[in-house]
């Protein structure tokens, strides 16, 4: 398929204030070989309630786009915003609790804490923030991505897919407005990775979510309301 931005058949009405904005942003990072130029004067508006898939090869800047927005990584040049809020000019500690009030993270590789239990593991972000019914909400998250009865298995004693169920349920257990899936089913099989791409939409759709979804695969990309393409650090334009 060639580069293109794809609109959803029956795309909703957008705000005029756009949700996420980058603005001529660059990335730069440093190498022994010397400087490497990552992403190249990105400029992308996402509104409210959209969701979004940045589709492109591996190496192309897409996770590092992704990186940008979350503010797990800094600019080198333009900027960041969330709202109001500018992801750049933010101290370390500003910017995890954003984070933890605004946006979740499904990861690739699921991240969950090994020691923990699939219940413990979901409420750790409200726990972070001193939620004191904490167990409850992710009780209720478990049942909601079909987990009730492995609440108290351990990451290792589940399915990779029943894993990245868990991570999804950590994901939204505080309701963020905007997710981030980095390669979400990257690590499953074609059959499982489905069952989690339908979860992973219907919760979306069900909660009203803004979503910036990574991918090499069209077929999960299909399933935004756009697409965006990107090639060698830079967002490739529709023609």
């Amino acid at each position: 398929m060639t580069a293109q931005d794809v609109t959803a058949s029956r795309p909703a009405a957008r705000p005029a204030s756009p949700h996420i904005t980058l603005r001529d942003v660059s990335l730069t990072l440093n190498s022994r070989a010397g400087p490497v130029n990552i992403l190249n004067q990105v400029a992308l508006a996402v509104h409210p309630g959209e969701t979004l898939a940045l589709l492109g090869p591996s190496g192309s800047g897409k996770s590092s786009l992704l990186s940008l927005i979350a503010g797990l990584e800094r600019p080198t040049k333009g900027d960041v915003t969330i709202g109001e809020a500018h992801m750049n000019r933010m101290s370390e500690d500003d910017l995890a609790l954003f984070r933890r009030r605004n946006m979740g993270i499904v990861f690739q590789s699921f991240h969950l804490v090994p020691t923990m239990t699939a219940l413990e593991n979901v409420a750790l972000p409200l726990e972070l923030v001193g939620d004191p019914g904490a167990r409850g909400k992710a009780r209720t998250e478990l049942q909601s991505v079909g987990l009730a009865s492995r609440a108290e298995h351990y990451p290792a004693e589940l399915s990779g897919g029943e894993q990245q169920r868990v991570a999804i349920a950590r994901a939204v257990v505080h309701a963020p407005a905007l997710l981030l899936a980095d390669e979400p089913t990257g690590n499953l099989d074609g059959a499982t990775g489905k069952e989690v791409a339908d979860l992973l939409f219907s919760l979306i759709e069900a909660r009203g979510m803004t979503l910036v979804l990574v991918t090499h695969d069209m077929r999960l990309a299909e399933r935004c309301g756009r697409i965006v393409e990107m090639r060698d650090g830079r967002l490739v334009p529709a023609p």
